[in-house]
């Protein structure tokens, strides 16, 4: 791309930040696979009618034109235009519907993919970015098990990430039945409106929502300060949550004998399920947290952010939900639960904050010289034998000077120069040198072995070693 010419929000990495970004994909992929989960990938735009009713997020869609369409895009209904997704959950869904008759469920799916959005472009928040998703989707049932196995998978995932400088991660779970009931149980009939207020909280604080509450969502100051009360509602376990929990809504006259309180409360005890498994298992890990609500519509109960200890300005990292009507064919519907990492946000972070990089450019662990261009034939015989034997290998790009060829593996990183023999001496043999300790040493491309950790490119943080 000519110098200038970059677009806000869509971020290209150097080759070194680039290794940083694969070894983050590599480590959530192993991840992901070692709890069961099976990986697909998806075209890059659904239809209009699609994304458009997925919430708030649907002001943000990027909507495809060809190139002789334009200036008549008016004449087609936006809901029959086609659009890029703004996340892989969408996509999912309708994956789901057209190969039900080929998927074993429930199905486990991992996927790590580039969606986009047209949000406001600012550090570590792109309009072009990836994502790492696990979802599980059941046929016409989905047990509520799902619920604390995918956000503890993502916990173990972003502790595998802490070797690239990522601090400690916590899950925070809510459940929109116990937040629906509760709103319910106060007299407001705009949950989607208090929801989507509510999930301003640590943006915008609390007073500015209890303003957006009363304005928007038609809610009197009491309402409004009852919502507050219940995202500000903490519990050290499931049974100090129930607790709390009715003593609100006893407090606001909420009925235990009530439509309300009893969606409320299926919502409560799955929450409190989530949070003593997950306390059982990997304790501190997840927490509940009744503030949290997620912007999109497609949610029906548990919802989760996960914050990064230590970085509040990057925001939640990772964050999903359980989803009952996203899906479905005819009267089948396929429930699911998934959570989602903004895996462009936390390589930014790890490149530009925790100091990530690469311990060279080039995969190459060796460089084969030429001594000219007519010997090139036997250096590229070289560099086939040794990558024949899995060491990575690159060939000098001219017969340039000897020191030339040493300072173009420098610039790359690799380590090792290979220095063929002189073919019209039959006493001569083949060389190698490394360039980092300036050892030099006779060697056999059939038989030669660089040191393993020299040859490894490898990631590193402030001077210590990860994988």
């Amino acid at each position: 791309m000519a110098k200038g010419a970059s677009l806000s929000g869509f971020p290209e990495w150097l080759p070194s930040e680039r290794v940083v970004e694969q070894r983050v994909i590599d480590t959530l992929r192993k991840v992901f696979e070692l709890n069961g989960f099976i990986g697909i990938e998806t075209r890059a735009v659904e239809p209009g009618s699609s994304l458009l009713k997925k919430g708030e997020t649907s002001k943000e869609i990027y909507l495809l034109s060809r190139l002789q369409e334009v200036g008549q895009e008016n004449d087609t209904p936006v809901e029959d235009r086609l659009g890029l997704h703004f996340d892989l959950t969408v996509p999912l869904s309708r994956y789901v519907v057209e190969h039900a008759n080929d998927l074993a469920f429930p199905f486990k799916r991992w996927q790590i993919q580039k969606v986009w959005r047209g949000e406001r472009p600012q550090e570590g928040r792109f309009r072009e970015f990836v994502q790492a998703d696990i979802d599980v989707i059941g046929n016409g049932e989905l047990p509520d098990h799902y619920e604390v196995e995918l956000p503890l998978v993502m916990v173990s995932a972003l502790e595998a990430l802490r070797e690239f400088g990522l601090p400690k991660a916590t899950v925070h779970a809510n459940n929109r039945k116990l937040s629906e009931g509760f709103y319910r149980g106060l007299g407001l009939n705009d949950i989607e409106g208090v929801l989507r207020e509510i999930d301003k909280l640590d943006k915008i604080g609390a007073d500015e929502v209890a303003k957006l509450l009363i304005g928007e969502c038609g809610a009197s100051e009491a309402q409004a300060a009852a919502c507050l009360e219940l995202a500000n509602l903490t519990a050290a376990n499931g049974a100090e949550l129930a607790e709390r929990f009715d003593a609100l809504c006893a407090a606001h006259g909420i009925a235990t004998d009530s439509d309300a309180y009893v969606l409320a409360r299926q919502g409560l005890d799955t929450l409190a399920m989530i949070v003593d498994e997950a306390a059982r298992i990997r304790p501190g890990s997840v927490i509940a947290d009744l503030k949290i609500a997620r912007g999109l519509d497609y949610y029906t109960g548990s919802v989760y952010e996960t914050f990064l200890d230590g970085a509040a300005s990057l925001g939640s990292i990772c964050s999903g939900g359980r989803y009952d009507n996203l899906a479905s064919q005819g009267n089948r519907k396929y429930p699911g639960v998934g959570l989602s990492i903004g895996l462009s946000r936390l390589v930014s972070y790890m490149l530009h904050t925790a100091g990530a990089k690469a311990s060279r450019i080039s995969p190459a662990a060796v460089l084969v010289a030429v001594w000219n261009e007519e010997d090139r034939a036997a250096s590229n015989e070289i560099a086939g034998r040794l990558r024949a034997r899995g060491i990575a290998t690159d060939v000098a790009p001219t017969a340039a000077k000897l020191g030339k060829q040493i300072k173009y593996a420098d610039k790359l990183g690799i380590p090792y120069v290979w220095f063929p023999a002189d073919r019209s001496d039959p006493e001569a043999v083949d060389e190698v040198k490394n360039i980092v300790t300036g050892d030099q040493e006779p060697a056999d491309a059939k038989s030669w072995e660089p040191d393993t950790l020299v040859a490894r490119q490898t990631v590193e943080i402030q001077g210590v070693e990860a994988a």
